[in-house]
């Protein structure tokens, strides 16, 4: 029904398994790939700069981190090695213990919150999509961590996660890629390797 009254339009999914869904929501429209685009990214990211707040004793306003990968507990990737806070490592605040415990907390943080509350979350999830609305909509040209089809960058093709992406009026304009530690690269093939099998479950019930 979207590909028909709207063909033009710009999908932004928000359901889970969300990486699959990203890639379902493509295939059924045929839509490129800067018009399919998965939100759970800015969710996860603001947890991860969360924590890390927290653990350093500073505002979370201060705190520049992104998560990569999958949008899922156990494979999600909090990116330490990059993470800053006012333009300074994270590693000059925290020890590695610390970080190591700062990703784990980031990874069980959306499980917590269910614990607590008895349900899914949904005012972080309303409120990252609607950063990325505002982005697009007003075409401000943010960089925000968005479930999108690699195409080669990070070395791989054909599997949807979580990556920097530019957000215009065009949808997703540009993906970023960067340097990620030893650790990071292969925490991330794990999580393209699982996005890869629940795309091709997916794919089975496409037909």
């Amino acid at each position: 029904d979207v590909k028909k009254h709207a063909p033009d339009a710009i999908l932004i999914v928000v359901s889970n398994p969300l990486d699959a869904m990203v890639f379902v929501a493509k295939q059924v429209t045929g839509f490129p790939r800067e018009r399919v685009i998965g939100s759970a990214g800015v969710l996860d990211s603001a947890r991860f700069r969360t924590y890390l707040a927290i653990a350093a004793g500073v505002s979370v306003e201060d705190v520049q981190a992104i998560v990569l990968g999958a949008h899922t507990d156990k494979d999600m990737v909090p990116i330490t090695s990059t993470a800053m806070i006012g333009n300074v490592p994270v590693a000059k605040f925290l020890s590695p213990e610390k970080l190591n415990e700062v990703v784990e907390n980031t990874k069980k943080g959306g499980a917590t919150l269910t614990g607590l509350i008895g349900t899914s979350a949904w005012l972080a999830p309303g409120a990252g999509t609607c950063l990325m609305v505002e982005a697009i909509v007003r075409n401000q040209g943010r960089v925000l961590p968005c479930s999108v089809e690699l195409q080669g960058e990070f070395g791989v093709k054909g599997a949807f996660v979580g990556v920097p992406v530019k957000l215009t009026a065009k949808g997703a304009e540009s993906v970023y890629e960067f340097e990620l530690s030893a650790q990071e690269k292969e925490a991330f093939g794990k999580s393209v390797a699982a996005n890869t099998e629940l795309m091709n479950i997916a794919r089975g019930f496409l037909g």
